[in-house]
């Protein structure tokens, strides 16, 4: 799974400050020991036959469950199943039903069997239910906001700008709100589904289509096949209006089910998934283990995207048009994660959500290593950087091990340890194996526990196996531990012995032992050193010099998962960024700098090599710290930036490079900025209409009604979100929501744009707009999951509200003709309200 994270950059520290500190402080509050579920039955095979009542949002479904008891005999069947009406349970013998005894409360169903069976011993349970998600009780998380398992998308079709879609979400427990099952992830099963659908939708779910019949009343029933065990919480269906674009690998069927507005993009979008099934193969040297490979998206979805086998899951935001693709798929990352779960996650499962780890944060490492691949390690560093330096910035992380057997939520470990730290630390395991010891233990773990399950434990010994080498001193810390090394560290220099000593000091409680590469720079050029810090709070390393050495760069492969404070000059920056060939250390000194933009000679001169950097993240940083409006940087920069404007290769680069020249108000760029305002990308776009107003205020209210805000990027919803409020420009009220709805926590960061956001919110409620007024429940929506529990947070957005439920009470008085519209936005603010209760 992918988490659903909420990007509002103009909110600044204070949201996260509050929302990603209370996502992850409820976790390890109650320490209570978290045991693996006991296996008292083995699932064998789930056969499935189900249809849906639209109106009742409802699925009436018939299940033949085959299990056996795992070890012990007995005489019982226990399951889970959330919510539902159960009408029959029965042995089925060769198809003759027998009743059976069963007790159902509380969510469990207790089925009493015919006799006591012996381990091996299979039989068959039939049941006939009715499945009610909205009566399902168990509440989300912050990494997926609701836990009902079985989605209904409009399904009476009153909204004309929604599709009617039908949705599964299993992951954790959830598939029991649909069937009765066990719901562990240490169970396996096959399946088969049995779909019947109006002949208008397709369907998808796990495995193949094996048959597809045409019934009464406009009615179709598909039958999904998956004959390869996998984990209950894995099961999907997929009911709607898509397009299938057919692709394939091999001879395996990749399918991309996709909205058919978005038809035309469905390669560009996900084209890259062949060639991703061929790499990680590959790689792993373990090929695609599944019967094909299909992707769909799905409106309102809970989270990110979902790694359900052979049918992914992704939320809406994957639809992109080419103004928004041909800046940068922002998506590609998350198809390379929930693809590379079909080996590390679908095949060998986590045995418990204490280890989690063994799912996520290998998904969250191939997106590493298809970047790596695909467009070089500068690509693949910068998104590892900006991966781990979430999990460094919360601080409330620190604590928590990456394997934990207390926790208060099983969800709680959707978390930035989990994911994004649990992928830096597979890259400091993959960095001391090397990648052919690496590699091949993944291999030995995935050929060991194929279709099972496993924990870290088991993961460790296979790469003891293939490497030799024992590793409980890495597991022990960085697994079955918490936190990470905070460094300091200084350098004096011996004249007498010409050396210089650097002393590295751990200051955290419990000190880590690690490799370390260390640069140490003499006459201006590095030399590379590679030493081992042991478990102690100091450690001293000497090394040989001319002279004091220039500059010691610690930490100059970016390998290291650690916190390190550092303290450099703008010289010393300067030649940091012109001798490291690794990005983390040109990015460090290029940030190092930020202070000293417009002060300083060294820093001009950094900014100008970096603009010239060939990875573009580093080009577009150096734009985005560069003040054309300072006279001695507009001559040292102005050509070149002028050049990236109109011709740099990539689009991200052009628009930060037109953003950086509006600053100098000069009327000769308009030409650059007018011919931006009708490139195909839109951050071009963007940037070129922000600059053009920056440049010339009069042309602001006719471009604010032109440019497409769908999507927009922050800067540029802050630059026009004020002449959008103050001037009424009805057609962008929906795209200003995402800021309008938490006017409350931008006034905090600024004040005057809060200010804007605050008079944009009022209008939007003091308006009939429904699809307005909807953008914003629907952002506040997002954002609850990731609040958790902060109470201050809550309460804000609750009296926000009520104070725009108000308004529309009162909009309603006044326009009692518009009533049907009107009464529609107040049901959803007081749904919202209800959220937030």
């Amino acid at each position: 799974m992918k988490k659903a994270i909420l990007s509002i950059a103009l909110l600044g520290g204070i949201f996260f400050s509050t929302t990603i500190a209370a996502q992850t402080e409820t976790s390890g509050r109650e320490k209570v020991y978290r045991a693996t579920h006991t296996k008292v039955t083995e699932l064998k095979h789930t056969k499935l036959k189900v249809n849906f009542d639209y109106q009742k949002e409802q699925l009436n479904g018939e299940e033949w469950l085959t299990a056996a008891p795992f070890f012990y005999s007995t005489n019982e069947l226990t399951l889970d199943a959330k919510g539902m009406l159960i009408h029959e349970v029965a042995l089925d013998t060769n198809g003759k039903k027998s009743p059976l005894k069963y007790d159902y409360k509380d969510d469990i169903l207790k089925i009493t069997l015919d006799k006591t069976y012996q381990k091996n011993q299979d039989y068959t349970v039939y049941i006939k239910y009715t499945a009610r998600p909205n009566e399902v009780k168990q509440q989300g998380s912050a990494a997926i906001n609701d836990a009902k398992g079985l989605y209904f998308i409009n399904a009476q079709g009153k909204d004309p700008d929604m599709p009617t879609q039908i949705w599964t979400q299993g992951e954790t427990e959830s598939s029991s709100a649909w069937f009765p099952t066990i719901d562990k992830s240490n169970q396996k099963t096959t399946q088969e589904i049995y779909m019947t659908v109006p002949d208008k939708y397709v369907t998808l779910s796990n495995g193949l289509l094996k048959d597809s019949q045409k019934e009464a009343n406009g009615l179709r029933t598909d039958h999904w096949v998956m004959d390869k065990r996998h984990s209950t919480y894995l099961f999907f269906m997929g009911v709607g209006e898509y397009a299938i674009v057919k692709d394939k690998w091999r001879n395996i069927p990749v399918d991309y089910y996709i909205e058919k507005e978005y038809e035309p993009y469905a390669k560009q979008i996900y084209g890259n998934t062949p060639e991703m099934i061929e790499f990680f193969s590959k790689k792993l040297g373990y090929d695609y283990p599944w019967a094909k490979y299909a992707q769909i998206s799905g409106r309102d979805y809970v989270s990110g995207a979902m790694e359900n086998t052979t049918a992914t899951l992704h939320g809406s935001d994957i639809l992109q048009k080419p103004g928004q693709l041909i800046d940068e798929n922002t998506w590609e990352d998350t198809i390379a994660h929930e693809l590379f779960h079909h080996w590390f996650g679908d095949l060998v499962t986590a045995e418990s959500w204490s280890n989690l780890t063994v799912n996520e944060s290998f998904a969250n490492y191939s997106e590493y290593l298809w970047n790596e691949y695909k467009y070089g390690k500068d690509q693949a560093d910068y998104h590892q950087m900006t991966d781990v330096n979430m999990y460094l910035h919360n601080p409330g992380d620190f604590k928590k091990d990456l394997v934990r057997f207390n926790y208060d939520s099983r969800e709680d470990v959707f978390d930035l340890v989990t994911y994004q730290k649990g992928g830096g630390i597979l890259h400091m395991l993959r960095n001391y194996l090397g990648d052919d010891a690496f590699f091949a233990g993944l291999n030995d773990y995935l050929k060991t526990y194929e279709y099972q399950n496993a924990e870290a434990h088991q993961l460790r010994l296979s790469l003891e196996k293939v490497s030799g080498k024992d590793l409980n001193w890495f597991f022990n810390q960085w697994y079955f531990g918490s936190g990470n090394p905070k460094i300091k560290y200084s350098y004096t220099f011996e004249p007498v012995k010409k050396q210089v000593a650097v002393v590295i000091e751990q200051t955290q409680e419990l000190p880590f032992q690690f490799p370390l590469a260390i640069d140490v720079y003499d006459n201006g050029k590095p030399k590379r050193y590679n030493v081992w810090v042991n478990a102690e709070a100091k450690n001293t390393f000497n090394f040989d010099v001319s002279k004091n050495a220039d500059l010691v760069n610690i930490n100059a492969d970016g390998v290291l998962l650690a916190d390190i404070t550092d303290e450099k000059t703008p010289e010393q920056n300067l030649m940091q960024f012109l001798g490291s060939k690794e990005f983390k250390s040109r990015y460090e000194a290029l940030n190092g700098i930020k202070s000293q933009v417009g002060k300083n000679p060294a820093a001009t001169k950094l900014l100008a090599a970096a603009i010239k950097d060939p990875f573009f993240r580093v080009r577009m940083k150096a734009l985005q710290l560069m003040d054309l409006s300072n006279a001695e940087q507009l001559k040292a920069m102005g050509v070149e930036v002028e050049k990236l404007a109109s011709n740099d290769p990539k689009t991200l680069v052009q628009a930060s490079a037109i953003s950086a020249l509006a600053k100098t108000k000069d009327k000769k760029y308009l030409p650059v900025f007018e011919k931006g305002v009708n490139a195909v990308s839109n951050a071009v776009k963007a940037s070129s209409v922000s600059a053009i107003i920056d440049v010339d205020p009069s042309r602001a209210n006719a471009l604010a009604d032109k440019i497409d805000l769908e999507g927009a990027p922050d800067n540029l919803l802050e630059k026009l979100l004020p002449i959008i409020v103050k001037n009424k420009v009805t057609s962008q009220m929906s795209n200003i929501a995402q800021v309008a709805a938490f006017y409350p926590f931008v006034k905090f960061q600024n004040p005057e744009l809060g200010k804007s956001a605050e008079e944009g919110y009022n209008w939007i409620m003091s308006s009939d707009n429904l699809k307005a007024t909807e953008s914003i429940t629907k952002m506040l929506g997002h954002a609850k999951g990731q609040l958790g529990d902060n109470p201050q947070a809550k309460m804000m957005i609750s009296q926000m509200l009520k104070d725009g439920l108000s308004k529309k009470m009162e909009l309603l008085k006044q326009n009692p003709q518009s009533a049907s519209s009107i009464n529609k936005q107040i049901d959803v603010i007081n749904k919202t309200i209800e959220d937030f209760k």
